[in-house]
């Protein structure tokens, strides 16, 4: 149990890093957008590239925000119909339910790495190869597989203990 206290945490810390590295992405695309709206409206004269740059920014903010937001548990969850069953059926629903996930987001985790080392292409007005983004699917959806099953193995447990 010690033991996976330990990898809880490390996984977690790691999720945290990626979730920061995405957050701190905003600033410039933040930037970037309001120069690119500025020039184009005073000088008529759009900053180019910027629309790249601020979709691959983006993109990484929100693949690697993922992981994250689940560990946070701040997805969205009905539980009008969770909360008025017992405990124990509960919880044997979100084994389930995290089954499924973690065999869905395997799925997205194996072809999303399949995928993004078929990819040759690069971007159309400052050649940024799309390589490292098509991968970050397979990057950000391990991380989420891994917060899952850490809840597995939590929910395993209090059946367990139950």
């Amino acid at each position: 149990m010690e033991q996976l206290n330990t990898l809880r945490k490390l996984i977690q810390q790691v999720t945290r890093i990626l979730c920061y590295i995405g957050m701190f992405l905003l600033i410039p695309m933040m930037l970037i957008t309001a120069g690119d709206v500025i020039c184009r409206g005073v000088w008529a004269k759009p900053i180019p590239g910027a629309v790249e740059l601020s979709s691959y920014m983006l993109a990484v903010f929100i693949l690697f925000g993922v992981a994250y937001t689940h560990q946070v548990k701040g997805h969205v969850k009905v539980s009008m119909l969770v909360s008025r069953l017992s405990d124990r059926t509960g919880n044997v629903l979100d084994i389930i339910t995290t089954l499924l996930s973690l065999f869905i987001i395997s799925i997205l985790v194996w072809q999303g790495w399949v995928v993004g080392m078929e990819e040759r292409a690069v971007s159309d007005m400052l050649r940024i190869p799309q390589l490292p983004f098509r991968l970050l699917v397979s990057v950000a959806g391990f991380f989420l597989w891994l917060e899952l099953f850490i809840d597995l193995a939590e929910s395993v447990g209090k059946l367990i203990r139950r």
